[in-house]
């Protein structure tokens, strides 16, 4: 680590562009799909369910971009790409898997405030 101090909360740290990153949606999928080892495009595709063509292309250059993903070209008919984790992937996806244990241990506390706050939300005076 650097001998930099950040600061996460001003808008002007670089910090936060990293954030944005990891924090995507289609970002954590496919971290966490690449955590179960390498991949060719078209079963990353697969794996993660409703992804379009675009968004995963766009998310696999972003991620490669910043040295979490690397990106090898098979020269066959047609050519093949194959995705793996770097090390800083690896590392990122252990934290993704963290966040990912932590939805499913919070997701029926997380459903039942929905429904109490939704069903607060109509029975509010002047609420339509």
């Amino acid at each position: 680590m650097s001998g930099t101090v950040y600061d996460v909360l001003n808008p002007k740290c670089p910090t936060q562009q990293v954030l944005d990153r990891v924090s995507s949606k289609w970002t954590m999928l496919v971290i966490l799909a690449l955590t179960e080892g390498p991949q060719r495009y078209a079963a990353l595709r697969r794996r993660v369910e409703g992804v379009t063509k675009k968004m995963l292309t766009q998310t696999l250059r972003a991620l490669e971009r910043d040295g979490l993903v690397r990106r090898r070209v098979f020269a066959a008919v047609p050519i093949q790409t194959e995705y793996e984790l770097t090390e800083s992937g690896r590392s990122l996806g252990d934290a993704v898997g963290v966040i990912r244990a932590w939805a499913y241990d919070h997701m029926t506390a997380i459903e039942s405030a929905r429904t109490a706050f939704d069903a607060s939300e109509r029975a509010a005076p002047g609420s339509p």
